[in-house]
């Protein structure tokens, strides 16, 4: 039988479009059930996904300190996430709970 070899899948790879990112950010903060770590995670993917070092340029933030904010390991400051979602070119929205 063929050994079969695996890569490891990499979600900054599929994102091409500020649609496709604007999907997948969605996708995670519904699914993240207020953890904002799984959010900052997405962030990291989708800001991999655009350029790194654009993005810090466009924040005005090190490379290092994207990096480690949006590693999903720690919390970052809701400022760096307003200032990440704006570079990236997307907004955030909010809409009311549906409560049956």
């Amino acid at each position: 039988m063929a050994k079969t070899i695996t890569t490891r899948y990499d979600v900054a790879e599929h994102l091409r479009t500020p649609e496709e990112m604007a999907a997948y950010l969605e996708a995670c903060m519904e699914e993240a059930q207020g953890d904002a770590t799984i959010v900052a995670k997405a962030l990291g993917n989708i800001t991999r996904a655009k350029g790194m070092s654009q993005v810090a340029r466009d924040t005005g933030l090190s490379r290092e300190s994207l990096y480690k904010a949006l590693s999903g390991e720690r919390n970052p400051t809701f400022d760096t996430i307003l200032k990440v979602i704006g570079a990236l070119g997307l907004k955030l929205h909010a809409e009311p709970i549906l409560k049956d």
